[in-house]
């Protein structure tokens, strides 16, 4: 049985400088959880790290503590003990364990998953130089009030050099699942997928292929799994900053122009993201997400580019940011206040 660690880790709730509801957020009246959404610059370096730990390292216990966890249930993570990591990379939000046998291990992380060291390494140290292990779970209180509880641990994977590697969610309903298959493409998420901008044979042309002439709102579009891999809520807002684009135009509307920068500000912030991210911790990688956002999660504060005030805006179920000189001709988009529920 594996031994479960539970530590503190980095939160913030609320906008930044504005009081708007910013990072942490799930959506309106949703769960507080720094950083958000893990995308594709963080499920990268998580791979990374994860990968260059556990390669070549044999499963030695498997132990799931929330049955809605384990998707395929003919085939438990504990099918998987005495076999050895062979890779670890990510499709799209999704991180997958390649094991030598051949079968592989996908984890959709959700809207509030993430994973931390367990067992020996419990007490890892962050790049920011904060201990993150049990010790730390009484830490000052954070820019709200008193420190959140770490969210649990719902399933745990324990090598036989003694590393443990713990998958969590955060949020009020459970949205990481776990898949043991053959071929990743057998997972839905993973089949349904559109190209990444991440990779170097990401074209123009797959760009204009998720876009076209919809009638669809762009934010929504980058957010479109099956259109564009990896992109989240925080990071098109990023894009449609960088590239001076309105969230809630029409791609059918955009102008030559502004498709020419939205498909260079998506490969540029995503493959700037992913480099910056490298080698960061991954106790470590939702703060540095946070403090990398230009605009995304900072209500209240002057856009960087022009001095204006950054707003919230109501996108879908989530609340999202932008800069009304820089994006939407000084219109203000509407906000939709937070449940009380």
């Amino acid at each position: 049985m594996v031994t479960i660690v539970q530590f503190h880790s980095i939160r913030t709730c609320g906008g930044m400088g504005g009081g708007g509801p910013g990072f942490g957020e799930a959506g309106v009246g949703g769960v507080c959880e720094a950083g958000g959404m893990p995308e594709s610059p963080e499920v990268q370096a998580l791979a990374e790290e994860v990968g260059a730990r556990l390669a070549g390292r044999a499963l030695a216990d498997a132990d799931v503590l929330e049955f809605r966890v384990q998707k395929t249930r003919a085939r438990p993570l504990q099918t998987l003990v005495g076999d050895r990591v062979a890779a670890v990379t990510r499709h799209g939000k999704l991180l997958d364990l390649a094991f030598a046998s051949g079968a592989h291990l996908v984890v959709s992380l959700g809207r509030h998953g993430w994973a931390r060291w367990g067992g020996a390494d419990a007490g890892e140290v962050t790049d920011a130089g904060e201990a993150t292990g049990a010790s730390n779970a009484t830490d000052a209180a954070g820019p709200t009030g008193p420190a959140e509880p770490p969210p649990p641990a719902l399933a745990a994977l324990a090598f036989d050099d003694g590393a443990t590697l713990e998958l969590t969610d955060a949020g009020g309903w459970i949205s990481l699942g776990c898949w043991v298959v053959d071929d990743p493409r057998e997972v839905p998420a993973v089949a349904k997928l559109g190209p990444d901008p991440a990779d170097p044979a990401f074209t123009r042309e797959d760009f204009d292929r998720a876009f076209g002439a919809r009638r669809k709102q762009v934010k929504a579009v980058l957010q479109e799994q099956e259109s564009i891999a990896g992109i989240g809520n925080a990071y098109s807002d990023e894009i449609l900053h960088a590239a001076r684009v309105s969230p809630v135009v029409h791609a059918a509307a955009l102008a030559d122009a502004e498709r020419d920068g939205l498909f260079a500000a998506t490969v540029e912030v995503i493959r700037d993201a992913i480099a910056a991210r490298r080698g960061i911790r991954i106790a470590a990688l939702k703060a540095a997400k946070v403090a990398a956002m230009r605009v995304h999660g900072r209500a209240g504060e002057p856009c960087p580019r022009c001095g204006d005030t950054i707003r919230d805006f109501t996108f879908a179920s989530t609340t999202a940011q932008y800069c009304p000189t820089c994006q939407t001709g000084g219109e203000v988009l509407p906000l939709r206040e937070a449940s009380a529920d």
